[in-house]
């Protein structure tokens, strides 16, 4: 019996450490949602394969013999490798955190495309930013948003008023325009603190 075939573009949210043969990750599709998906390995004579990395857009020929539970990479068109998140640990580590948040929770299908444009703009980000402690607060911000939380109305107001003002600054400004404060807990790392806290507390977003 042929298995099920899926033609979709994806990104890559998970990797798990290989096998001999096999890498697996965790994708996004902007149509089905998460996916677990294996890509065989390449041999050292095809060092030319592309093999998935972590941020990757990539449009993908699926197949599943297991009614969709996992999926074996069969084609691949890589369409866009953000490669400057690796450049500094603090962007990676925060550009991950923000790929396990869209890893985590369940999306609805009418949210699937929003999340997909959300994901391709914030990796792109973090790719460019010497600040991915704002990029990562806007891009949990905007996630909560669209996902029907109320942010705005409700967990704005709950903040400090000497806060306030800058959250909104920093949720309005595009990140090139804001400077780094330098030592100790920055402003952002308050928000970042207080907007997670608010998330677990207050809606069903799992953050870990």
């Amino acid at each position: 019996m042929p298995g099920l075939q899926l033609q979709t573009d994806a990104f890559v949210l998970l990797k798990r450490p290989p096998t001999d043969r096999f890498q697996g990750c965790t994708v996004f599709s902007t149509e089905h949602g998460p996916l677990h998906v294996l890509q065989r390995l390449p041999k050292k004579s095809a060092a030319s394969q592309v093999t998935l990395d972590l941020f990757d857009e990539a449009a993908l020929l699926l197949e599943s013999s297991n009614q969709g539970q996992t999926w074996f990479v069969k084609e691949i068109r890589l369409l866009h490798r953000p490669t400057g998140i690796g450049r500094g640990y603090e962007t990676l580590r925060l550009a991950s955190a923000f790929a396990s948040v869209i890893a985590r929770n369940r999306v609805s299908e009418d949210s699937r495309a929003q999340v997909g444009a959300l994901l391709r703009q914030v990796f792109a980000a973090f790719a460019t930013t010497d600040r991915p402690d704002v990029v990562y607060f806007k891009a949990l911000y905007c996630f909560a948003r669209d996902e029907g939380y109320p942010v705005r109305q409700q967990w704005l107001p709950m903040l400090p008023a000497e806060l306030r003002p800058e959250a909104e600054a920093m949720l309005r400004a595009p990140v090139a325009s804001l400077a780094q404060a330098g030592g100790g807990e920055t402003t952002s790392d308050i928000l970042i603190r207080r907007l997670e806290e608010y998330l677990r507390g207050h809606t069903e977003v799992l953050l870990d």
